[in-house]
């Protein structure tokens, strides 16, 4: 029985999300470890990979259960108690065998979280502090991501995509109380892709962003850092359920 699990984790917690030969302290490899005490030997699938320190509200997994684990609300009690606390299962859902939490997404969402002022140690590890923020610029700017992009300058040195080329659904500004959120859906991310946007948009005006985006001139700057990242949500066709 093929299954849908929906993940919350801290990612300052791990190497990043994807299993790892060097390490078994990533999201993943801590997941797997603890579904091979219950005897669920299967790999596990996500819809896609986090960076170090990059956290998730809502990462989508699936994994193929062993036949006596059909009390799948009794697992999702027992992941939760034997996980550690960085990690919690927030759902556990029957999909059809065919469901594959990767090639099924249609789309992925992600916020990142900017606050002014400076860092304090209750939310260093989950909000970027920065010294001052033009709302109204990153809000204008940020539009220019919408659309269909090259974003073979957004991306890090090294990655092995097969294509720069992703399209951009909706990139918006909204605040929550003195939290700055900014706010990308896509039909996929390059890796680190959202870090340099961000930057761009904290560090470059919009002819700069703009020269990016077409590939014309590469304006130098360092990604964002990971700690104000989140996974927020993965969308599926409706009928992915049983």
């Amino acid at each position: 029985m093929r299954v849908f699990c929906t993940l919350a984790y801290n990612g300052k917690e791990f190497f990043g999300s994807q299993i790892q030969k060097e390490t078994s302290q990533t999201v993943l490899g801590t997941f797997e470890g603890v579904l091979q005490k219950l005897g669920i030997t299967a790999r596990v699938v996500a819809s896609g990979r986090t960076d170090r320190g990059v956290h998730a509200s809502a990462q989508v997994v699936h994994v193929d259960l062993p036949p006596y684990w059909d009390d799948i609300s009794k697992l999702k009690r027992v992941l939760n108690t034997m996980l550690p606390t960085s990690i919690h299962v927030r759902k556990i859902e029957r999909v059809p065998q065919s469901f594959h939490a990767r090639y099924d997404a249609k789309a992925r969402v992600y916020r990142y979280l900017i606050k002014v002022g400076e860092p304090n140690p209750f939310e260093a590890d989950f909000i970027t502090f920065v010294s001052t923020c033009n709302v109204e610029k990153l809000s204008h700017n940020i539009k220019l991501f919408e659309g269909q992009h090259d974003f073979s300058y957004f991306i890090k040195t090294g990655s092995d995509e097969k294509s720069p080329i992703r399209e951009v659904y909706k990139a918006f500004v909204y605040q929550y109380k003195d939290i700055i959120v900014l706010h990308f859906k896509a039909n996929g991310f390059l890796r680190s892709q959202i870090r340099f946007m961000v930057a761009s948009l904290l560090h470059l005006d919009a002819c700069e962003i703009q020269e990016k985006l077409t590939c014309k001139h590469n304006h130098k700057i360092k990604p964002a850092p990971p700690n104000g990242l989140y996974l927020a949500k993965i969308h599926y066709k409706k009928d992915k359920n049983v």
